[in-house]
């Protein structure tokens, strides 16, 4: 059997507390799980980060390698970037690579990786006109994106918990995404 590899990749926003249960659910589905943070993800899950690198059998990876060093994870099979906040949406859309995430994610659509996100935003930043034009960027380069009726729905600003974050819809958009051939 070949093994499929997905790249989890991971923003503070708080469904991030769910990603042990989240790599545990894409493991019984049959995929390898390398998971990426941006640094304030990596800050906020500190304390778990051996456990996750356990959990997944890869090390947490919230930074570039330097050059010269081996790269430590397998190729993707598939990428699923959820929660995916404004600043990473925007910065992904953009190309802007500063964060190993984003800048990962980016050169995923050029190497035609399938990928999938789930924006987790409040409606008052879901009301910026960047945002959308972001999300037609991403839709445009053939990003799944799971947001709106079928995926994340905003709420409203100061509400620090969204009442559900789509995790199994965006495990089933990948495992779709995943199986077809780039």
């Amino acid at each position: 059997m070949t093994t499929r590899t997905l790249y989890l990749f991971c923003s503070a926003a708080p469904p991030v507390f769910d990603v042990a249960h989240v790599i545990e659910d894409a493991q019984v589905r049959g995929w390898d799980v390398c998971l990426g943070l941006t640094p304030t993800a990596a800050h906020w899950l500190a304390g778990s980060l051996d456990g996750l690198a356990a959990l997944t059998g890869h090390p947490v990876r919230w930074q570039y390698k330097l050059p010269g060093e081996d790269d430590v994870w397998p190729a993707a099979g598939a990428l699923l970037f959820a929660p995916a906040t404004f600043n990473s949406v925007n910065s992904w859309a953009l190309g802007l690579t500063d964060r190993f995430v984003a800048g990962v994610a980016a050169e995923a659509l050029g190497k035609n990786t399938p990928a999938v996100a789930v924006p987790c935003v409040n409606t008052a930043l879901a009301a910026h006109p960047r945002f959308e034009q972001s999300l037609s960027v991403l839709r445009g380069a053939g990003v799944g994106v799971l947001y709106g009726e079928g995926g994340f729905t905003p709420g409203p600003p100061g509400q620090d918990t969204p009442p559900h974050f789509p995790w199994q819809a965006a495990l089933d958009a990948v495992d779709r995404a995943g199986t077809t051939p780039p």
